[in-house]
């Protein structure tokens, strides 16, 4: 039996399986949209007219990047952000995960409605000092398309869930943390649109085939701005 946190009921079956161990491949043919996961609530309409569809949203959030620069739902407005979930002394599957979405950030960390946000879930170590390094080494040398971001553990575990990412303490993981390799693909509205296994190549080249998908979607809604 699994962890509770890793018994993610609310996600649709698809993006669970997704979410813990993926094995699909690329699509043969480039969407022309993503599906927002997670919960959904129909609301009827008060007019009379067809109902609305409410989508789930990730929470509000406080974090600090390896600058110190606050990074809030408000300063992400318009961007669309891939998250992932690391610790810097992480022996086993990080370095792996960092490297796969280090080859997307070469690709695309250079377009302006993007972020790249890598969430430590060892923020009593990994310092602001430590994540600057961290970031130094692996080869980002933009920070605001980078961040390298820390909260409590409290704050950190709750947005792996709301990214549908399996993460928590194990003293008996390597490192002292279990976690699977999730990339989660974010809209400018915060619904999570995507979920990838960064361990599985061909889930990576998804992304990359999927990311401009979402950057088209985003910039159509905000006038082509």
């Amino acid at each position: 039996m699994l962890p509770s946190i890793f018994r993610l009921s609310a996600l649709p079956l698809a993006a669970l399986l997704l979410s813990l161990a993926s094995c699909g491949g690329p699509s043969a043919d480039q969407p022309t949209t993503l599906p927002i996961l997670g919960e959904r609530d129909v609301r009827e309409n008060p007019k009379g007219g067809p109902a609305d569809t409410i989508y789930a949203t990730v929470p509000a959030f406080r974090l600090h990047d390896q600058n110190g620069h606050l990074v809030t739902n408000q300063s992400l407005t318009g961007q669309v952000y891939i998250t992932d979930f690391f610790f810097a002394t992480c022996p086993g599957i990080c370095p792996k995960m960092q490297g796969e979405l280090l080859k997307v950030y070469k690709q695309y960390g250079q377009n302006p409605g993007l972020t790249f946000m890598s969430h430590t879930i060892d923020p009593e170590h990994d310092s602001l000092p430590v994540l600057r390094d961290y970031a130094r080494r692996l080869g980002v040398r933009n920070d605001n398309h980078w961040r390298f971001v820390t909260a409590s553990k409290d704050s950190i575990f709750g947005l792996a869930k709301a990214y549908f990412t399996a993460a928590m303490p194990d003293k008996a993981a390597p490192g002292g943390f279990a976690h699977n390799g999730t990339f989660a693909l974010v809209d400018d509205q915060g619904h999570v649109r995507g979920l990838y296994d960064s361990l599985n190549p061909k889930e990576v080249a998804r992304l990359q085939t999927e990311l401009p998908v979402l950057l088209a979607e985003v910039k159509q809604r905000r006038g082509g701005k």
